[in-house]
């Protein structure tokens, strides 16, 4: 079980999904230093499992050093969380997207189901974990600008920052063929864009299982009693495993029903919109034995 810490200057929340062994912490490092920070960006490090893929382990360090890049999602979270009064978009949910994302590449790989960039461009599973986590880190960079149709913002920010931390890595078409791939992942996160591959279906659920009361505790803590932060807030855990039936099951556990609004208006419509909505199997269920109170009054 992978326990992902949300820290800020005001209060603790935590995010537990339960990824098995999907994150391994470099040599000297522990997981908790690796991921936690504060909201408004304090020092920290991205780190996802690259087991063998060298190129993903040299894409990594050079996010690691990308002080352009760690300003961006520090940017987009102001406009998000400081100006609008919404959840976290920052460096750690990207985090989280990223090792969810690729975790259940890997177990859809297991399966036997096969990437697209391996399918229709001969290129590796390695690129395709790549394409994966760049897309995730990238996704919601376009938020520094706008939220609204950030997807489309990210998209010219992306472009060139994959260019940077592709550079040398890879021959031209090769480079060629993972940023087109990665951007496609980025604008398809969007609930309403069609996904044309199991990369960014892949990322387009993962954005969306990022999901749990850790991640909404800072609008719901200053007083933005909505849908969103209060079904948000009702979600205790997400979990992610290889399913019985179907490649990959998500486990959705809820201390409160509301949580339902997340299953069935966002996690719901994602995965039906997404190309991978056939290898997944989903399951929610309340666990206590009489449901938390969430908003003791609602006014308006």
């Amino acid at each position: 079980m992978l326990e992902v810490t949300r820290g800020s200057e005001q209060a603790d929340a935590k995010l537990v999904v339960s990824l098995e062994d999907v994150v391994s912490p470099p040599k000297g490092l522990e997981m908790s230093e690796a991921v936690a920070e504060t909201v408004r960006g304090s020092k920290s490090y991205i780190r996802v499992p690259v087991r063998n893929n060298a190129k993903l382990a040299a894409v990594l360090e050079r996010v690691n050093q990308d002080i352009e890049l760690r300003t961006m999602w520090k940017c987009a979270n102001i406009n998000a969380v400081d100006r609008l009064g919404m959840s976290d978009h920052g460096r750690v949910h990207v985090q989280i997207v990223a090792n969810i994302g690729l975790k259940m590449l890997r177990l859809l790989r297991e399966a036997g189901i096969e990437a697209s960039i391996v399918k229709h461009h001969g290129l590796s599973d390695d690129e395709a974990e790549v394409v994966v986590v760049l897309a995730a880190l990238l996704h919601d960079i376009g938020i520094c600008v706008h939220r609204d149709e950030h997807e489309h913002h990210s998209l010219w920010l992306a472009e060139r920052k994959v260019r940077e931390l592709l550079d040398g890595l890879y021959d031209i078409e090769s480079r060629t063929i993972i940023l087109a791939e990665t951007l496609h992942a980025v604008v398809a996160h969007a609930r309403s864009q069609r996904c044309l591959t199991i990369e960014a279906g892949v990322v387009k659920v993962a954005d969306a299982l990022d999901m749990s009361k850790g991640r909404s505790r800072i609008p719901f803590e200053q007083g933005h009693l909505n849908i969103h932060s209060v079904s948000a807030a009702a979600i205790e855990s997400v979990e992610l495993r290889a399913g019985q039936i179907k490649p990959v099951h998500v486990q959705v556990n809820m201390r409160n029903s509301a949580g339902i609004y997340q299953l069935d208006e966002l996690l719901k419509k994602k995965i039906q919109n997404s190309t991978i909505k056939d290898y997944l199997e989903l399951s929610a269920s309340i666990e206590a034995e009489s449901e938390q109170r969430l908003v003791p009054i609602y006014q308006f």
